[in-house]
C-alpha cells in the first residue's frame, strides 16, 4: 500500500480535542430531552413562537460545530496557548446551561413554547439574568473554538449567533407578553 499523508496527521492532536465530539453529544443528548418536553408540552396546549427562525438556529450550531472542525483540520489550528484560561470559561458556560435546564426542568426546549397563563420561572440562574442559556451559548460558541485557535469560527459564528439571538430573544418576549403571565 502506497505511503499517503492523511490531512488528519497533519494536525497535533491533544486530549482537549475530546471537547469537539463531547460538546456534540451533549447537543443530541439535549435535543432529544427537548423533543420530549416538546411533546408534553403541545400536548398540554403550548403554543410555538418564532418557527420561522429555529431553522436557522439549527443550521448555525450544525455548521459551527463543522466550521471549527474544518478549521483545525484545513488550517492546522494548534490549541490555543491560553486554553486554561479559555476551558474554565466553556465548562462555565456548561455549568450554566445545565443550572437553566435543571431550573425549567420538563419546560425547557429548543423552540419557544408557552403555555397560556403560565408564570415565568424566577428562580435559579433567572433570578440573577432573563436568559441564562443564551448567555451559556454566547460564552460556548465563541470560547470553544478560541480554545482550538478558531479564530475565523469564533467570530463569524459568534456575529451570526448575536443577530439570531436578538430575534430569538424578542420573540420569546413577546410569547411572555402575549401568552404567559411576567411574575405573581
Amino acid at each position: 500500500m502506497p505511503d499517503t499523508v492523511s490531512i488528519f496527521s497533519l494536525i497535533k492532536w491533544s486530549p482537549l480535542h475530546v471537547l469537539i465530539p463531547l460538546a456534540i453529544l451533549q447537543r443530541l443528548w439535549e435535543l432529544r430531552i427537548s423533543k420530549r418536553n416538546d411533546r408534553r408540552l403541545r400536548a398540554e396546549g403550548a403554543i410555538e413562537f418564532g418557527k420561522d427562525h429555529y431553522p436557522a438556529i439549527v443550521v448555525l450550531h450544525t455548521l459551527w460545530f463543522a466550521a471549527m472542525i474544518a478549521e483545525i483540520v484545513l488550517l492546522s489550528r494548534p490549541v490555543n496557548p491560553f486554553w486554561p484560561v479559555l476551558l474554565p470559561a466553556w465548562l462555565f458556560a456548561q455549568g450554566l446551561r445545565y443550572w437553566t435546564l435543571r431550573t425549567l426542568g420538563s419546560r425547557w426546549t429548543t423552540r419557544v413554547l408557552v403555555l397560556l397563563g403560565e408564570r415565568l420561572i424566577v428562580t435559579g440562574p433567572f433570578k440573577y439574568i432573563r436568559h441564562p442559556n443564551y448567555l451559556a451559548i454566547v460564552v460556548e460558541i465563541l470560547v470553544l473554538p478560541l480554545v482550538f485557535s478558531c479564530y475565523v469560527t469564533a467570530i463569524t459564528f459568534s456575529l451570526v449567533n448575536a443577530v439570531l439571538l436578538w430575534i430569538r430573544i424578542r420573540t420569546e418576549e413577546r410569547a411572555w407578553r402575549e401568552l404567559g403571565r411576567e411574575n405573581a
